[in-house]
Protein backbone atom coordinates (compact mmCIF):
# COMPACT_ATOMS: atom_id res chain seq x y z
CA UNK A 1 0.00 0.00 0.00
CA UNK A 2 1.22 3.37 -1.23
CA UNK A 3 0.93 6.67 0.96
CA UNK A 4 -1.74 7.50 -1.23
CA UNK A 5 -3.91 5.15 -0.29
CA UNK A 6 -2.51 5.60 2.91
CA UNK A 7 -4.00 9.02 3.23
CA UNK A 8 -7.03 7.90 1.40
CA UNK A 9 -8.16 5.08 4.00
CA UNK A 10 -7.24 7.62 6.88
CA UNK A 11 -9.09 10.23 5.46
CA UNK A 12 -12.30 8.01 4.74
CA UNK A 13 -11.99 6.63 8.39
CA UNK A 14 -11.93 9.98 10.12
CA UNK A 15 -14.94 10.97 7.27
CA UNK A 16 -17.43 8.13 8.48
CA UNK A 17 -16.48 8.45 12.08
CA UNK A 18 -17.20 12.25 11.50
CA UNK A 19 -20.18 11.64 9.39
CA UNK A 20 -21.67 9.84 12.29
CA UNK A 21 -20.95 11.68 15.41
CA UNK A 22 -23.01 14.41 13.42
CA UNK A 23 -26.22 12.02 13.80
CA UNK A 24 -25.56 11.15 17.07
CA UNK A 25 -24.18 14.05 19.10
CA UNK A 26 -26.53 15.13 22.01
CA UNK A 27 -25.04 18.76 21.45
CA UNK A 28 -25.84 20.69 18.54
CA UNK A 29 -22.87 22.57 18.82
CA UNK A 30 -21.00 19.01 18.54
CA UNK A 31 -22.76 18.10 15.70
CA UNK A 32 -21.82 20.89 13.64
CA UNK A 33 -18.18 20.87 14.77
CA UNK A 34 -18.42 17.54 13.27
CA UNK A 35 -19.72 18.52 10.42
CA UNK A 36 -16.45 20.66 9.77
CA UNK A 37 -14.28 18.16 10.05
CA UNK A 38 -16.57 15.78 7.82
CA UNK A 39 -16.33 18.44 5.12
CA UNK A 40 -12.30 19.07 5.67
CA UNK A 41 -11.84 15.23 5.43
CA UNK A 42 -13.81 14.69 2.12
CA UNK A 43 -11.65 18.23 0.74
CA UNK A 44 -9.08 15.74 1.12
CA UNK A 45 -10.37 13.31 -0.60
CA UNK A 46 -10.64 15.38 -3.62
CA UNK A 47 -7.44 16.77 -3.29
CA UNK A 48 -6.31 13.07 -3.53
CA UNK A 49 -8.51 12.26 -6.66
CA UNK A 50 -6.79 15.54 -8.09
CA UNK A 51 -9.86 17.66 -8.02
CA UNK A 52 -8.13 20.91 -6.49
CA UNK A 53 -11.31 23.13 -8.11
CA UNK A 54 -13.59 20.96 -6.30
CA UNK A 55 -11.31 20.71 -2.94
CA UNK A 56 -10.78 24.59 -2.41
CA UNK A 57 -14.58 25.12 -3.37
CA UNK A 58 -15.40 22.96 -0.26
CA UNK A 59 -12.64 24.57 1.88
CA UNK A 60 -13.61 28.20 1.32
CA UNK A 61 -17.51 27.84 0.60
CA UNK A 62 -18.87 25.34 3.28
CA UNK A 63 -16.13 25.07 5.69
CA UNK A 64 -15.15 29.36 5.64
CA UNK A 65 -19.11 30.43 5.13
CA UNK A 66 -21.72 28.03 5.49
CA UNK A 67 -20.42 25.73 8.22
CA UNK A 68 -19.72 28.63 10.38
CA UNK A 69 -23.15 30.80 9.96
CA UNK A 70 -24.56 27.33 10.78
CA UNK A 71 -22.47 27.40 13.88
CA UNK A 72 -23.47 30.27 15.06
CA UNK A 73 -27.11 30.20 14.19
CA UNK A 74 -27.06 26.80 16.12
CA UNK A 75 -25.80 28.77 19.24
CA UNK A 76 -28.18 31.53 18.80
CA UNK A 77 -31.57 29.00 18.22
CA UNK A 78 -32.64 27.78 21.77
CA UNK A 79 -32.59 24.13 21.41
CA UNK A 80 -34.30 21.39 24.18
CA UNK A 81 -31.78 18.97 24.01
CA UNK A 82 -33.97 16.22 25.51
CA UNK A 83 -36.46 17.12 22.98
CA UNK A 84 -34.23 16.00 20.27
CA UNK A 85 -33.45 12.50 22.46
CA UNK A 86 -36.89 11.67 22.20
CA UNK A 87 -37.33 12.55 18.36
CA UNK A 88 -34.62 10.75 17.69
CA UNK A 89 -35.84 7.84 18.62
CA UNK A 90 -39.41 8.37 16.84
CA UNK A 91 -37.59 8.55 13.54
CA UNK A 92 -34.39 5.81 13.78
CA UNK A 93 -36.37 3.17 11.71
CA UNK A 94 -36.84 5.03 9.00
CA UNK A 95 -33.11 6.26 9.10
CA UNK A 96 -32.08 2.84 9.59
CA UNK A 97 -33.65 1.63 6.68
CA UNK A 98 -32.22 4.35 4.39
CA UNK A 99 -28.78 3.86 6.05
CA UNK A 100 -29.13 0.27 4.96
CA UNK A 101 -29.97 0.91 1.09
CA UNK A 102 -26.89 3.83 1.41
CA UNK A 103 -24.66 0.84 2.73
CA UNK A 104 -25.80 -1.80 0.64
CA UNK A 105 -25.02 0.87 -2.68
CA UNK A 106 -21.38 1.30 -0.97
CA UNK A 107 -20.47 -2.25 -0.63
CA UNK A 108 -21.77 -2.97 -4.53
CA UNK A 109 -19.56 0.07 -5.89
CA UNK A 110 -16.26 -1.28 -3.33
CA UNK A 111 -17.14 -4.76 -4.42
CA UNK A 112 -16.97 -4.10 -7.52
CA UNK A 113 -14.37 -1.55 -7.75
CA UNK A 114 -13.02 1.09 -9.80
CA UNK A 115 -10.91 -1.29 -12.39
CA UNK A 116 -13.25 0.42 -15.46
CA UNK A 117 -12.64 3.99 -14.97
CA UNK A 118 -9.64 5.70 -15.58
CA UNK A 119 -7.35 7.99 -13.27
CA UNK A 120 -8.09 11.50 -14.64
CA UNK A 121 -4.11 12.45 -16.18
CA UNK A 122 -4.19 16.04 -16.30
CA UNK A 123 -1.67 18.30 -18.20
CA UNK A 124 2.11 17.73 -17.03
CA UNK A 125 3.69 20.98 -18.81
CA UNK A 126 2.08 24.19 -20.53
CA UNK A 127 4.05 26.68 -22.73
CA UNK A 128 4.18 30.19 -21.16
CA UNK A 129 4.14 33.61 -22.66
CA UNK A 130 7.81 33.29 -23.44
CA UNK A 131 7.82 30.06 -25.82
CA UNK A 132 9.26 27.68 -22.37
CA UNK A 133 7.62 24.26 -21.25
CA UNK A 134 7.08 24.70 -17.55
CA UNK A 135 5.20 22.65 -14.99
CA UNK A 136 1.13 23.05 -15.06
CA UNK A 137 -0.32 23.08 -11.35
CA UNK A 138 -4.05 23.01 -11.02
CA UNK A 139 -3.69 24.85 -7.73
CA UNK A 140 -1.30 27.25 -8.66
CA UNK A 141 -3.46 28.32 -11.62
CA UNK A 142 -6.62 28.54 -9.61
CA UNK A 143 -4.64 30.86 -6.40
CA UNK A 144 -3.34 33.26 -9.58
CA UNK A 145 -6.92 33.57 -10.40
CA UNK A 146 -8.18 34.34 -7.39
CA UNK A 147 -5.75 36.63 -6.05
CA UNK A 148 -5.55 38.41 -9.64
CA UNK A 149 -8.83 38.60 -11.40
CA UNK A 150 -11.07 37.81 -8.88
CA UNK A 151 -9.26 39.64 -6.17
CA UNK A 152 -12.55 42.50 -5.13
CA UNK A 153 -15.03 39.45 -5.34
CA UNK A 154 -12.76 37.80 -3.42
CA UNK A 155 -12.44 40.21 -0.92
CA UNK A 156 -16.16 41.32 -1.05
CA UNK A 157 -17.52 37.74 0.16
CA UNK A 158 -15.00 38.26 3.26
CA UNK A 159 -15.74 41.22 4.09
CA UNK A 160 -19.45 40.33 3.65
CA UNK A 161 -19.36 37.16 5.81
CA UNK A 162 -17.06 38.78 8.73
CA UNK A 163 -20.17 40.84 9.14
CA UNK A 164 -22.83 38.23 9.35
CA UNK A 165 -20.47 36.56 11.80
CA UNK A 166 -20.33 39.80 14.10
CA UNK A 167 -23.70 40.02 13.62
CA UNK A 168 -24.64 36.28 14.79
CA UNK A 169 -21.93 37.01 17.92
CA UNK A 170 -23.97 40.24 18.77
CA UNK A 171 -27.38 38.29 18.55
CA UNK A 172 -25.92 35.37 20.26
CA UNK A 173 -25.05 37.67 22.93
CA UNK A 174 -28.11 38.96 24.20
CA UNK A 175 -29.47 38.36 27.38
CA UNK A 176 -31.21 35.18 28.39
CA UNK A 177 -33.08 33.91 31.56
CA UNK A 178 -30.82 30.48 31.56
CA UNK A 179 -27.65 32.61 31.74
CA UNK A 180 -25.66 34.64 33.77
CA UNK A 181 -24.67 38.57 32.16
CA UNK A 182 -22.24 40.22 33.88
CA UNK A 183 -22.24 44.01 33.18
CA UNK A 184 -18.60 45.05 33.17
CA UNK A 185 -19.37 48.67 34.01
CA UNK A 186 -21.22 47.62 37.51
CA UNK A 187 -17.86 45.85 38.29
CA UNK A 188 -15.38 48.79 38.13
CA UNK A 189 -18.20 50.86 40.20
CA UNK A 190 -18.12 48.39 43.19
CA UNK A 191 -17.02 49.57 46.54
CA UNK A 192 -15.96 47.07 49.32
CA UNK A 193 -18.61 48.47 51.31
CA UNK A 194 -21.33 47.28 49.06
CA UNK A 195 -19.82 43.92 48.98
CA UNK A 196 -19.21 42.91 52.95
CA UNK A 197 -21.93 44.21 55.40
CA UNK A 198 -20.31 44.17 59.23
CA UNK A 199 -23.37 43.43 61.45
CA UNK A 200 -22.80 44.21 65.43
CA UNK A 201 -24.85 41.55 66.94
CA UNK A 202 -25.51 41.35 70.81
CA UNK A 203 -23.60 38.45 72.37
CA UNK A 204 -26.06 35.80 74.29
CA UNK A 205 -24.44 34.55 77.32
CA UNK A 206 -26.40 31.13 78.18
CA UNK A 207 -27.14 30.52 82.10
CA UNK A 208 -25.17 28.54 83.87
CA UNK A 209 -26.52 25.12 84.09
CA UNK A 210 -27.54 24.76 88.21
CA UNK A 211 -25.42 22.71 90.42
CA UNK A 212 -26.93 20.65 92.89
CA UNK A 213 -25.30 20.36 96.46
CA UNK A 214 -24.67 16.26 97.77
CA UNK A 215 -26.10 16.06 101.15
CA UNK A 216 -23.06 14.71 103.42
Amino acid sequence: MDVTTGFFYLFSVVLLYAAFRVITAQNPVHAVLHLILAFSQAAGIWLILKAEFLAIVLVMVYLGAVMVLFLFVVMMLDIRIDALRRSFWKYFPMAAVIFAIVAFEMGLVLIGGFGSIDEPKPVATVIDSAGQVVPFSNVKALGTLLYTEYLYPVEIAAVILLVAMIAAIALTLRQRKDTKTVDPSEQVRVRAADRVALVKVAAAVAPAPAVEEKQA
